[in-house]
């Protein structure tokens, strides 16, 4: 286990550097050496440009869609990382991301696994990439920190919020580093309008407005033969069994049962900026009042529009709106003397006053840029620090889609307890905090 690992370290045992070091002392004194220079290659220490394999961290990729090898891609920019293993039901994806490893090593070591289970049983991985449809999120990164695995896992953290609080309570126990795929709190453009708000340059921020794109219409399908290759009971994971049909599939994120729609899969991004630009990262807030539209004639159940008014204990309103095309999304913040947008097609900040714009120092780097964000939970795992986007946060953010879908789904304002995590005076909707799991799938 990790935990045990980390405590060894902090008695003075040897770290895995030292280890190899010790280790080819040792050899060289068994073969009678001892008098003469042992020489070690210099890629094993670490030199000419090179890490040693001491100190890489080895990694497996568990799902892998188009989302999964963008971000890998990242991941395998640093020279000390080294994907081992990867791990999806669809044996084309699990072979195509093969590929892009083995090309990446010039080897064929990578293994491929169908069961998350058998690839987290491997002692030679350190972490995992964890980039399934949001049904997996949470149990899969539980999974991962028992086995003594860190996570960097993709957003929304959860599908319930049963999970996500299981999820925050599992990685504290097992001292796991954990980080979110929110990578917008790396991102230049997002930062300085966090500082902006949190500064006052805008006055008083009383609102923050964040659009998220309409959830398309699903074309309803009669049941196929699932294909070749494609182990379905593995995908659906927890989730309730639905005949197979490709658009359920293919289009898992607009379907209740795997996910929560766009305002859940997008708007997660944006409650976590909110959450930070307005001090709230520990809470969240108390009164959800909204409005949805449905289309009759889509195979999905989430909302095709959404208007959701959130309203914090201090008057502060969070305005979720999923309105218009995937190129219109962004977040304001709005203040007694001004606002700051962020467009997050363009990443092209905005403001009133304009003159705000001139304090900004550095740079923007786009929303799809996830290097910075990675980087800073490969050094956590190094120092065992928390990371930019750690459980708790993320847990909270999720927790305001969350909330508001419950809200949208009963067709009624709901309030929140952010403190106790439970509805105030609602038992029926207590009830959605949580959702029956597939056997034998359990928390």
């Amino acid at each position: 286990m990790k935990t045990k690992r980390n405590e060894r370290q902090s008695q003075g045992a040897p770290n895995r550097r030292q280890f190899l070091r010790r280790s080819a002392a040792a050899t060289a004194a068994a073969a009678g050496l001892t008098a003469f220079p042992y020489v070690v290659p210099s890629a094993a220490l670490g030199r000419a440009g090179t890490v040693a394999p001491s100190e890489r961290i080895t990694l497996a990729a568990i799902g892998n869609g188009p989302r999964c090898r963008h971000v890998m891609d990242h991941f395998m920019i640093f020279d000390d990382v080294r994907f081992l293993a990867v791990c999806d039901a669809r044996q084309e994806r699990r072979e195509q991301a093969k590929a892009v490893i083995d090309a990446k090593y010039q080897n064929r070591d990578c293994t491929l696994y169908a069961d998350i289970h058998e690839v987290l049983s491997r002692e030679d991985i350190d972490a995992v990439l964890l980039a399934t449809g949001d049904r997996m999120h949470a149990v899969g990164s539980i999974l991962a920190a028992q086995a003594g695995k860190d996570v960097y896992s993709e957003k929304p953290m959860s599908l319930t919020i049963e999970e996500g609080r299981a999820l925050v309570d599992t990685t504290k126990r097992y001292g796991t580093v954990y980080q979110c795929g929110h990578q917008r709190r790396s991102v230049d453009s997002y930062r300085f309008q966090v500082e902006v708000a949190n500064n006052g340059l805008i006055g008083k921020v009383h609102t923050v407005i964040a659009q998220v794109w309409e959830s398309p219409v699903v074309a309803p399908q009669e049941p196929q033969p699932v294909p070749a290759g494609f182990d379905y009971d593995a995908w659906l994971g927890p989730t309730p069994h639905h005949p197979y049909t490709p658009n359920r599939v293919n289009v898992w994120y607009a379907f209740w049962d795997t996910s929560g729609g766009v305002l859940i899969a997008m708007g997660c991004h944006y409650t976590d900026i909110a959450q930070w630009g307005l001090n709230q990262d520990d809470s969240g807030p108390v009164r959800y009042e909204g409005r949805a539209s449905y289309a009759a004639d889509s195979m999905a159940d989430t909302p095709i529009t959404c208007n959701v008014r959130c309203t914090y204990a201090n008057g502060v309103n969070l305005i979720l709106q999923q309105t218009g095309a995937f190129a219109d999304r962004f977040i304001r913040f709005v203040g007694t003397d001004g606002w700051i947008q962020v467009d997050d097609e363009t990443n092209v900040v905005t403001a009133e006053p304009k003159s705000i714009l001139k304090t900004r120092g550095i740079s923007a780097r786009g929303w799809a840029q996830t290097g910075d964000h990675v980087r800073n939970f490969l050094d956590c795992i190094k120092t065992r620090r928390e990371t930019v986007c750690p459980p708790e946060k993320s847990h909270r953010a999720t927790t305001v889609c969350h909330v508001a879908n419950i809200g949208l789904r009963l067709g009624r304002p709901v309030q929140w307890d952010p403190a106790r995590e439970r509805f105030v005076n609602d038992p029926e909707a207590d009830r959605m905090l949580s959702r029956a799991m597939r056997p034998p799938w359990h928390l």
